[in-house]
């Protein structure tokens, strides 16, 4: 898979299927974004909402799933997002360029690269998630 795909920014401007009955989501990576509660940062100015257009970036502030940061930091101070990445697969296409794991590299470095450019006290996990929706 090339390097130099196109970024979707606004869900909009290109869909995926006509009636959606001939494709399902399949998660491909999933982690957490955590910042300062005191700072001012919006994740949609460091993060595409889609990558191509069948990859898509979800996510959503969850509350702390625990009281401390390994650090000591109190999970209460933090805003906390929890994000998905998938890929809404055609199912009458058959190819290993339409494989999720096939993309799974691409997309892990590419949204690696993206976090890294984040400021130094927004804290990221990226971890590998090959699901279905159900």
């Amino acid at each position: 898979m090339s390097h130099e795909l196109p970024l979707y920014p606004d869900h909009k401007d290109t869909d995926d299927s006509s009636d959606g009955t001939n494709t399902k989501a399949v998660r491909l990576l999933q982690g957490y974004i955590w910042y300062p509660k005191a700072e001012d940062f919006n994740l949609d100015d460091h993060l595409p909402k889609r990558l191509e257009p069948s990859l898509h970036l979800l996510w959503d502030e969850i509350p702390p799933p625990f009281t401390f940061f390994d650090d000591g930091t109190l999970a209460a101070t933090q805003h906390i997002f929890q994000f998905t990445a998938l890929m809404m697969i055609d199912l009458n296409v058959d190819g290993e360029r339409d494989h999720p794991a096939a993309v799974v590299p691409w997309l892990a470095e590419t949204l690696t690269s993206k976090l890294e450019q984040t400021p130094s006290w927004v804290g990221w996990q990226v971890m590998e998630d090959l699901r279905d929706f159900g």
